[in-house]
């Protein structure tokens, strides 16, 4: 399953809303009293911790009794214990340990997982759990331990569950796109933090513009801010992408306001506008009425008036925005003497246009220079390869102009990966003859991922004669952000690491 469609399908489950109703927030890190003598592992309300936080297990006053005897069953998935001399044939302790992952051999606790009608039996050993979750040790051995043998867990996912066992038998974390979400439920809840911290790298490794909303919903609840981070980098970079994605309209309501009112996202509001009104009629449908203008407003609320709508260009306004329905009458009249009248109405929505992203520079030359190389495009490729150690989002190149009075370019670039195209533009510009760059730009930024090279290329058109850049530099660090640069075999025009063209590379990145 594509990561675009897991969100909607696996988040809502097991983070939203719990068995109790109840969102996800912080918790004592103890279970109450009340679960501990019903024997349910749903914490109330869920426990989650922070990753930062050490973990501590606390020590019972009174060593713990020996627990139950278990009845001989026949195991359910032990192959590897048939033999009655399986132990002589594991040489390790996590060998061993392993044989008895999800093995009714000696198991002394049942887990029934999943929700009702889909529930799983999953055999388990209370001294190997106790051992890798605080959580299971006061379940187990603590003050107000019971010592039932079969234990209900409705908000978790048998596979995210299994996936839990799976590290604390054998010290393994195998992660996959459709479970990695629940996984990480299932780990903040019994407080398994190594696991935790797999799966929101796992996450932030998958993030892109298709997924950032949702997965940003997510982070919220589960209390990550670093992952938080990770998503807004790319919601301000790719907004527009973002507001478009399928999984935006799944997303709640205060993910939404943040979404609305972020002061550095990189679109236009028409587009928040269009977004929150999708969003709308999904909640519509949610609560089962008709997805009518009144009926979206009503449901956006104050949300709406996050929208910066007398920002808006005239036009955009008058053939967008008042055609929608979702204005009142005097909501429109106003706006529209906002814009046109030297005595403007008080308005209830924004008027100060957003701040956006500001765009930084890697400038990869010391200095430039012209004619004594007679450098010339001549509708030739000039190319170079980059990588970068944070994640970035390209939008676009500084080139050279015409060493030899003012002149027009037409200009191709592209931006490559693998050989795979990610991104091209066939634009102009106009180069004044002064050794100034001049920018041109793709139509939206492109993500660029850490520790992996990419082409960046350009094929000029236009007065031959040009500046070039000299005393180039192999590792650049802008802000935070540190760029590597090697030669591309593409490169059909001489330029390369120590001089050329593509001087620069225009970005949005990291402001830390």
């Amino acid at each position: 399953m594509a990561m675009s469609n897991l969100y909607s399908k696996i988040a809502p489950k097991p983070v939203k809303r719990i068995q109790d109703n109840m969102p996800v927030s912080q918790t004592n890190a103890w279970m109450n009293a009340e679960t501990l003598n019903n024997g349910s592992l749903s914490l109330s309300p869920p426990h989650i911790i922070s990753q930062r936080e050490s973990l501590q297990v606390m020590q019972p006053a009174s060593a713990p009794g020996s627990p139950p005897s278990s009845p001989c069953i026949s195991p359910v998935n032990s192959s590897s214990t048939l033999d009655p001399n399986w132990q002589a044939t594991k040489p390790t302790v996590r060998e061993r340990n392993a044989a008895m992952f999800n093995n009714d051999l000696m198991a002394d606790v049942r887990f029934i997982v999943g929700s009702p009608g889909s529930t799983q039996i999953i055999p388990a050993h209370k001294y190997v759990l106790a051992t890798g979750s605080s959580v299971f040790y006061a379940m187990f051995y603590g003050g107000l331990a019971e010592c039932k043998e079969a234990i209900e867990v409705p908000d978790v996912e048998p596979s995210a569950f299994l996936t839990l066992l799976k590290y604390l038998y054998c010290d393994e974390i195998q992660l996959e796109a459709d479970t990695v979400l629940a996984t990480l439920y299932v780990a903040k809840k019994y407080i398994v933090p190594h696991l935790a911290r797999a799966c929101v790298n796992y996450l932030e490794t998958s993030l892109t513009a298709k997924n950032a909303c949702l997965l940003l919903s997510q982070s919220r609840l589960f209390e990550e801010p670093e992952l938080m981070q990770r998503c807004w980098e790319v919601i301000d970079a790719q907004a527009e992408m973002a507001l478009k994605s399928e999984g935006f309209v799944d997303i709640d309501m205060s993910t939404l306001e943040s979404v609305l009112g972020r002061e550095t996202l990189n679109c236009k509001e028409m587009n928040l506008l269009e977004a929150a009104l999708n969003w709308a009629g999904a909640e519509c449908l949610r609560q089962d009425i008709e997805p009518t203008p009144q009926n979206k407003r009503s449901v956006l609320g104050s949300a709406l008036y996050l929208i910066r709508i007398p920002t808006m260009t005239l036009e955009e306004f008058a053939n967008g925005a008042a055609q929608l329905g979702i204005l009142t009458q005097q909501e429109t009249i106003d706006i529209f003497f906002h814009f046109t009248a030297n005595n403007k109405p008080v308005l209830q929505y924004p008027i100060k246009p957003r701040a956006g992203l500001k765009s930084q520079v890697c400038h990869r030359f010391q200095s430039c220079a012209y004619r004594s190389n007679q450098w010339r495009y001549r509708g030739r490729c000039d190319s170079i390869q980059f990588s970068v150690d944070r994640r970035i989002f390209v939008v676009g190149f500084g080139l050279y102009g015409s060493s030899n009075g003012a002149a027009d370019y037409t200009a191709k670039i592209e931006l490559k990966r693998l050989g795979r195209v990610l991104a091209e533009n066939n634009t102009k510009f106009f180069s004044d003859g002064s050794s100034n760059t001049f920018h041109v730009y793709f139509d939206n930024p492109i993500q660029i991922e850490p520790e992996s090279f990419y082409t960046a290329s350009a094929v000029l058109d236009g007065g031959e004669l040009s500046y070039f850049g000299q005393e180039g530099m192999s590792e650049v660090t802008v802000g935070s952000v540190t760029f590597q640069f090697q030669c591309s075999s593409e490169s059909t025009n001489g330029t390369g690491v120590q001089g050329g063209q593509i001087p620069e590379l225009i970005f949005y990145g990291p402001s830390y």
